[in-house]
C-alpha cells in the first residue's frame, strides 16, 4: 500500500468513525444539558462549592461564574507549581520559577496548554495529575458551557436567561468528559501507552548506554488532552513520544478523540434549537473546511519537489516513521483546526506551505470543527456575520434562527472576531521590533518570522502547538504569551455571552418569504466564504512575509 493511499484510507476511517458516533453522542449531550435532574455526585459537588444549580442566570451572572472559576483555577495551579519542591511525588524536581509557573497556569486554564518546559524534566506526579490533568477536564467543560449558553439563547424567547454556569460545568465534566476519558484511557493502554506512578529509572538506549526516564499517569492524561482539545503532553515530544502515542492505531484514535466532541456538538445544537437541519448546515461547513485542509496538507507534504523529497517520497523530515507523512499531516490539521495543540511531528520541519496551512487553520478561529465548545460558538458567530452580510445584499434586517441580528448583536460579533487578530499581530509585531526576542529564533529570515507569528497565533487562539524552533522559555515570551492566552480565551467569551444575553431577551420573529434559509447548502457556501474572507484575509500580509514567502522560495 502506497503512503498516499494509506493517508486517504485514514481520513475515510475517521469519517466513518465520527459518523457512527455523531448522533448518539450529540443527542446524549443535548439531554445532559437539558435535563432538570442532578445526580448524587453532582449534588455533593454543588453543596461543596455553595452553588444553586437550579438558579437561572442572565449573561452577566453567567460570565462572573466563568471568570471567577477560571481566576481561582489560575491561582491554584500557579501555587501548586511554586510549592512543587516540597510535595510528595515530585520526583526530585524543584519548584517552577514564577514566570514559567504563570505561563503554565494561564496556558492550562485557558485550554491552550502551551508548554515552554520539558514535562519529563520539570513536573512531578502531583502537578501533572492534580494540576494539569484536572485543568484539562474543567477548562474544556468551561468552553462547552459557554457554547451551550449561546445555543440556549437561540432556543429561548424573551427571558434573557442562559442557564446555570455551575450546573453546565459540573455536568460537562462528570457526564460527558469523564466517562469518555475512562474508556479512552483503557483503549490507549491497550495500544501500548503507559499508565503508572513510577519514579525515575534507567531505560537504556537503542544504540547502547543508559538514560534516565520517568513514568506517569500518561494514558489518562493523553486521552483528556485530546478529547478536551487541550494538547499539553506529559513528555516534551508530546504525541510523538512512544509512551503517549505508541503506534499508527493509537495515532488514529487520538485524532478521533480530537474531533469527536466538536463535531458532535453540532448535533447537540440542532437538537436544542429544534431543527436538526441547522446542525447539519454547521456540520457541513466544518467538515468541508477540515477535509479541504487535510487534502491540502497531504498534497504539500507528499508532492514537495527536490531530489531529497523525491527519493523519500515526500517531506519526511521531522515526522515519525510510525505514522508516516499521511498520519502526521492528518494529525497536524486536526490539531490546528481545533484548539488542541498536540503534535505528533515537528511542525517547524513541515514544508513552508504546510506550515502555513497549519497556521491558517488556527487563524480562521479554529472552527472546523474547533475546540470543545469554542469551535461551535465561534462558528455560530460567523453564521451571524454571514446572515448579516446576506441581509445587506438584499436590503432587509438579517435574521438567524428567528432572532433579528441588529446593531447590538453585530457589534458583539465584530468585537469577537477582531480581538484575536489584534492580539496575534500586535504581539508578533512587538516581538519582532524588540532586540532581545529575535535572539530566541534558531532560524533567520522568513522561517524565523513564521516561528514567532505561529507562537502568538497559537497562544492567542488557545491552541498551544508550536513550530518548536523558537526558544520561548524566556521572561518575555513566558509573560506575553501568558497574557495573550488569557485575553484570547476570556475576552471572546465576554462578547459571546453578551451576544447570547441579547439574543435570549428577544422574542422570535416569524419566517417570511424573504427570510434566508440557513439550513441549505447555499448558506453553508456563504458561511465558508465569510470565514475565508473576513478572517482569512486579516492575516494574509503576515502570512505573505512568513510561510508563503518560504514556500514559494523553496
Amino acid at each position: 500500500m502506497g503512503p498516499v493511499l494509506a493517508g486517504v484510507l485514514q481520513v475515510l476511517a475517521l469519517v466513518v468513525a465520527l459518523g457512527l458516533a455523531y448522533c448518539p453522542l450529540g443527542d446524549y449531550m443535548a439531554r445532559v444539558y437539558s435535563s432538570p435532574e442532578h445526580t448524587r455526585v453532582e449534588r455533593w459537588t454543588y453543596k461543596a462549592i455553595g452553588a444553586d444549580p437550579n438558579r437561572q442566570m442572565r449573561w452577566p451572572a453567567y460570565l462572573r461564574g466563568v471568570l471567577a472559576f477560571s481566576a481561582v483555577s489560575v491561582l491554584f495551579l500557579y501555587l501548586l507549581q511554586r510549592v512543587q519542591g516540597g510535595l510528595p511525588g515530585s520526583l526530585g524536581f524543584s519548584s517552577i520559577d514564577p514566570a514559567q509557573a504563570f505561563n503554565t497556569a494561564a496556558s492550562f486554564v485557558a485550554n491552550t496548554n502551551w508548554q515552554s518546559y520539558y514535562g519529563e524534566q520539570a513536573m512531578g506526579h502531583v502537578v501533572q495529575t492534580g494540576g494539569l490533568a484536572v485543568q484539562n477536564f474543567v477548562s474544556a467543560a468551561v468552553g462547552m458551557a459557554v457554547a451551550v449558553a449561546l445555543v440556549r439563547a437561540f432556543a429561548r424567547s424573551g427571558t434573557g436567561e442562559l442557564g446555570n454556569f455551575w450546573a453546565d460545568l459540573v455536568r460537562g465534566t462528570f457526564r460527558v468528559l469523564l466517562p469518555i476519558a475512562v474508556v479512552g484511557a483503557v483503549v490507549l493502554v491497550a495500544t501500548g501507552a503507559i499508565q503508572n506512578f513510577s519514579g525515575i529509572h534507567d531505560v537504556g538506549r537503542f544504540m547502547g548506554g543508559s538514560q534516565d526516564w520517568n513514568g506517569g499517569a500518561v494514558a489518562s492524561q493523553e486521552v483528556i488532552k485530546e478529547l478536551g482539545t487541550n494538547g499539553g503532553g506529559y513528555f516534551n515530544a508530546n504525541s510523538a513520544h512512544p509512551f503517549e502515542n505508541p503506534n499508527g492505531l493509537s495515532n488514529l484514535f487520538e485524532v478521533f478523540l480530537i474531533l469527536l466532541i466538536p463535531f458532535a456538538l453540532t448535533r447537540t445544537f440542532g437538537r436544542m434549537v429544534g431543527s436538526l437541519k441547522q446542525g447539519y448546515a454547521i456540520l457541513g461547513t466544518m467538515g468541508f473546511i477540515w477535509l479541504a485542509f487535510s487534502a491540502l496538507m497531504m498534497w504539500t507534504e507528499f508532492a514537495h519537489h527536490g531530489p531529497a523529497f523525491d527519493i523519500a517520497k515526500g517531506a519526511t523530515e521531522g515526522k515519525e516513521t510510525r505514522f508516516g507523512i499521511g498520519g502526521s499531516s492528518i494529525f497536524a490539521v486536526a490539531t490546528t483546526v481545533t484548539s488542541t495543540g498536540a503534535v505528533n511531528s515537528f511542525h517547524s520541519s513541515f514544508t513552508g506551505l504546510g506550515g502555513g496551512i497549519a497556521m491558517l487553520g488556527m487563524q480562521l478561529g479554529e472552527i472546523a470543527p474547533g475546540g470543545t465548545g469554542s469551535g461551535l460558538y465561534g462558528m455560530l458567530v460567523m453564521a451571524v456575520i454571514a446572515v448579516f452580510i446576506a441581509g445587506l445584499m438584499v436590503g432587509r434586517t438579517p435574521e438567524y434562527l428567528g432572532k433579528k441580528i441588529g446593531t447590538r448583536e453585530i457589534k458583539f460579533a465584530a468585537c469577537y472576531i477582531l480581538i484575536t487578530p489584534a492580539l496575534v499581530l500586535g504581539f508578533a509585531a512587538t516581538a519582532m521590533a524588540l532586540p532581545t526576542p529575535p535572539h530566541s529564533m534558531l532560524n533567520p529570515g522568513a522561517h524565523g518570522f513564521s516561528e514567532i507569528l505561529y507562537a502568538y497565533t497559537s497562544g492567542s487562539n488557545n491552541n498551544g502547538s508550536a513550530f518548536a524552533g523558537l526558544n520561548a522559555d524566556t521572561q518575555w515570551f513566558n509573560t506575553t504569551l501568558g497574557i495573550a492566552m488569557l485575553l484570547g480565551r476570556f475576552l471572546p467569551m465576554v462578547f459571546i455571552l453578551a451576544l447570547a444575553g441579547s439574543l435570549a431577551a428577544q422574542k422570535p420573529v416569524p419566517a417570511t418569504t424573504g427570510t434566508l434559509s440557513t439550513h441549505r447548502p447555499l448558506f453553508s457556501g456563504l458561511l465558508v466564504g465569510t470565514i475565508l474572507i473576513v478572517t482569512g484575509l486579516t492575516y494574509f500580509p503576515a502570512l505573505a512575509l512568513g510561510p508563503l514567502a518560504e514556500g514559494l522560495a523553496s
